[in-house]
């Protein structure tokens, strides 16, 4: 149990963080431009947060956990970003009148990365304090 909850709580900083990042200082204003019109002037921060603790949830279960290695910890969170992320993505792409490619595309390999990064921090800090 203590095992998990340090996974949980480190792959959840390190993802809030990478996500901060990237949504709050790096994309903004990339996003705004490509798909203005679709976005909420302040995005909604209840659907957002219960995103980011399912999310972590499966990080943890599927990913950190089961990983033998940092290495395979951070083989498979991509594998699980480009999943997740890759399954919006390509939704939005394919149902949404407007949607950016460009978005998809930027959105879908950040997703990955991100994924790859906080499963591996999580294990990390798993296996050193446990």
């Amino acid at each position: 149990m203590k095992k998990a909850l340090i996974a949980y709580v480190a792959t959840l900083l390190t993802f809030l963080l990478l996500d901060g990042i990237w949504l709050g200082l790096l994309m903004a204003p990339t996003y705004r431009e490509l798909l203005g019109s679709l976005m909420l002037e302040k995005p909604l921060l209840l659907p957002a947060a219960v995103f980011y603790c399912l999310y972590v949830i499966g990080c943890v279960v599927f990913v950190v956990l089961p990983a033998l290695s940092w290495q395979r910890a951070a083989k498979l969170g991509a594998l699980l970003g480009l999943v997740a992320y890759g399954t919006y993505d390509l939704t939005n792409w394919a149902t949404l009148r407007d949607w950016s490619v460009q978005v998809s595309l930027m959105d879908w390999a950040w997703g990955t990365v991100a994924t790859a990064v906080a499963c591996t921090v999580g294990y990390l800090m798993a296996k050193r304090f446990t």
